[in-house]
């Protein structure tokens, strides 16, 4: 029904564009035109639009030779509980009122799918996502003949550019499906290239062990205390770990300078920051640090009663608008009402959506 819902409202939006610029100019509202948070940060750490030789890992001098400024924390909130797709739970945090995007990520999803619901058959365009899975399986297939599962542990990473249908259902063998999705903003410039699929499995991803054992980084992207991890998976660079500390145990992250950055606790209460700048967050609040800063310290109290775990994420900023429009990420209201209208009319990188039925989206109970 929801799949239903979303193609009228495309097709009347369309329909109201071109028809009329006034009916097209009252459509405006329902348009998110998204500019970056500022917290504390200053001309010289923006990225310049030129930064386009995507992927990119950044270069010795982007990392600081003695590690000496903690990032202080900008902001932390809960990410509470909402329905998403048809009959998914996911905890939003990046996406909403309270936080609207953190160039160059859009949104941030910490998702439950039971069997019977998921997300059927949608599209998307403009945009990259990063889907991390914690526990059961996913099912995904697009209209280009792509498929496949990934299970605990394993990330995909999927760029729509020019445009792409797709579903993501739970693997009936498993009751319950847990993990991270993320939306990354593509640069202007390769808004239009053409969509692929990467994925990470587990086994691939190092694992190391920092502070006396009582810290496991598992380093998914980007480099930590002397080990890099798996490279060129997405053209926005992104940082990527999920760290797990035991009771007593800390961990300083150097992240890239100018970068924005923040923790997702999963599980357990994890200290942030130095000094009279630390802040003790519970499980489910996204914890956001200022650009400026050498690394992130986090730490667990050796009186804690369990390990807490937490994904701390680190993104190049973007200098450019974001326009979104549900599934559709771009620069301008126009490039939106355009991709609206392309997805009508199985044109422009949609050719492939007309008639186009996913088979695991026929899995869903009705």
């Amino acid at each position: 029904m929801k799949l239903l819902l979303f193609s009228l409202t495309i097709c009347l939006a369309a329909t109201l564009i071109y028809s009329s610029n006034s009916l097209g100019a009252s459509l405006n509202k329902y348009i998110t035109i998204l500019t970056a948070p500022t917290f504390s940060q200053s001309s010289s750490n923006r990225s310049s639009s030129n930064i386009f030789s995507l992927p990119f890992t950044p270069p010795s001098f982007f990392r600081p030779a003695n590690m000496s400024t903690p990032r202080p924390i900008a902001l932390s909130f809960l990410a509470t509980s909402q329905s998403e797709g048809a009959g998914a739970s996911v905890r939003r945090s990046i996406g909403t009122p309270k936080l609207r995007q953190l160039s160059p990520f859009l949104m941030l999803d910490h998702f439950t799918i039971h069997p019977g619901a998921g997300f059927p058959d949608h599209p998307h365009r403009g945009q990259e996502t990063i889907t991390y899975l914690l526990s059961g399986a996913v099912d995904h297939e697009d209209f280009a003949g792509n498929a496949g599962t990934i299970g605990a542990g394993d990330l995909q990473f999927m760029t729509a550019g020019r445009g792409i249908m797709h579903a993501e259902m739970p693997n009936q063998g498993f009751s319950d499906n847990v993990g991270m999705q993320l939306w990354v903003d593509l640069p202007a410039k390769l808004k239009k290239c053409e969509p692929r699929y990467r994925d990470l499995r587990a086994e691939e991803i190092p694992t190391i062990k920092v502070d006396g054992g009582k810290v496991t980084v598992k380093v998914i992207s980007g480099q930590s205390h002397g080990t890099d991890s798996v490279q060129e998976l997405a053209y926005t660079p992104v940082w990527i770990f999920d760290i797990t500390i035991a009771p007593g145990g800390k961990i300083q992250q150097p992240l890239p300078t100018g970068w924005n950055a923040f923790a997702y606790t999963l599980q357990g209460e994890t200290t942030f920051g130095e000094g009279d700048g630390k802040k003790t967050v519970q499980k489910y609040y996204n914890t956001v640090f200022e650009r400026e800063g050498d690394y992130v310290r986090a730490e667990v109290s050796p009186e804690a009663g369990e390990s807490a775990q937490f994904v701390l994420v680190a993104g190049l900023p973007l200098d450019q608008k974001v326009v979104q429009y549900g599934p559709f990420v771009l620069n301008s209201q126009e490039e939106v009402y355009q991709a609206m209208m392309d997805y009508q009319t199985h044109s422009n990188g949609f050719e492939r959506a007309k008639d186009w039925e996913s088979k695991i989206g026929k899995s869903m109970v009705h």
